[in-house]
């Protein structure tokens, strides 16, 4: 770091101690971001012209090349549209299997357990095997298909889970596939969820549908900003319960007291009731009215749900419903996790150090001291 920087930081920051102000040559201090911008600021405001000019044009070259980003991400939505095609059999195929209307060959379903290894079992257990396979089969009912295989998922995902409510879980029994949609070449960027349902008690809608509306454009007033397409609206679909079905709403009864006379009648009201399927009821956005704290909060959890069910659930469904997925989600929040606590305690055993050294009185050798 510039020894100029150095003793600006250093003398900028109150929280530094002035006796080590002398010192500044054989320290790099950790400047708090608010001091850094600060610092920039101010060497940007002194430079010569010439210089600002150069830096100006640097700057252009960066607009250009998030307009090239955005071009970019523009026709990786393409591809992705070209491939949901090629994958589209595949899911369909697996609907069929999930709602047992094909039932898989032998071929299909044979799979090498990472756990057994079939080769290196005695020939006499296996015809064992075989025999109590029979007698179980004989007794057991036979499902049809992979019985709550969405379901399972929902359960099992806790992103999903923490929307799921005890009056959803026979409704989503129902639940047969879910489709992802990507919009065409001449249309606005976005995506469609598509939730399918066989004929059920509760609603007559055979598919729920949720639009995301998304933009791949740096913004003309801070273009520096831009990361890429975002989710920047979304659409519900109106659900056709059938009557006393509807579990967005439930019924309350409330006493009502005559202010004149002093009687009092009861009166029933319907208020809105947690559910999964509020998801298909999502915040409207205005361009004039800003949404409160609370609000953005609902709808930014929607988005990463719609994102989480494109790029995760529905290309992976069967991980999830095996937990095979879960646990590779896992696996990456411990590793963010134990490299967290490793930072926290060597921060821990350096203050330590720190203060071991400070009782005892002994100075830091010169070789020690932060370079």
């Amino acid at each position: 770091m510039n020894r100029d920087l150095v003793s600006y930081v250093l003398t900028s920051n109150p929280s530094v101690d002035p006796r080590e102000k002398g010192n500044v040559q054989y320290r790099t201090p950790i400047c708090s971001h608010n001091v850094c911008l600060l610092f920039l600021s101010q060497l940007l405001s002194s430079l010569p012209k010439s210089v600002k000019r150069r830096v100006n044009a640097l700057k252009n070259l960066q607009v250009n090349s998030t307009h090239i980003e955005a071009k970019f991400y523009k026709e990786v939505h393409e591809l992705e549209r070209k491939y949901s095609a090629l994958y589209q059999p595949l899911f369909d195929k697996r609907r069929n299997i999930v709602s047992g209307e094909v039932e898989p060959t032998d071929e299909e379903c044979e799979w090498q357990s990472d756990h057994e290894d079939e080769a290196a079992l005695a020939e006499d257990l296996k015809k064992k095997a075989a025999i109590e396979e029979k007698k179980e089969d004989a007794n057991e009912e036979k499902p049809k298909g992979v019985p709550e295989f969405w379901l399972t998922i929902f359960r099992s995902v806790d992103m999903l889970s923490d929307m799921l409510q005890e009056h959803d879980e026979p409704i989503l029994k129902h639940l047969q596939d879910i489709k992802v949609i990507f919009s065409g070449p001449d249309q606005p960027m976005s995506f469609t969820l598509e939730f399918h349902f066989e004929p059920n008690e509760y609603f007559t809608n055979t598919v729920l549908t949720k639009v995301y509306k998304m933009k791949s454009e740096p913004d003309a007033e801070d273009p520096f900003s831009f990361e890429g397409p975002e989710i920047i609206d979304c659409d519900g679909c109106q659900i056709d319960w059938h009557k006393g079905k509807d579990v967005t709403v439930k019924t309350i009864k409330k006493k009502q007291k005559h202010k004149g006379r002093g009687t009092a009648r009861v009166i029933t009201k319907q208020v809105p009731n947690d559910s999964f399927f509020n998801f298909f009821n999502p915040i409207k956005v205005s361009p004039d009215k800003e949404l409160d704290e609370d609000s953005e909060y609902t709808l930014a959890t929607d988005f990463e749900i719609g994102h989480f069910f494109r790029e995760r659930i529905v290309p992976r469904a069967v991980l999830y419903f095996t937990g095979e997925a879960l646990e590779d989600d896992e696996s990456f929040d411990e590793e963010e996790l134990d490299e967290g606590e490793e930072e926290d305690q060597d921060e821990e055993d350096e203050d330590d150090e720190e203060e071991g050294d400070s009782k005892t009185g002994n100075p830091q050798p010169a070789e020690c001291k932060q370079q």
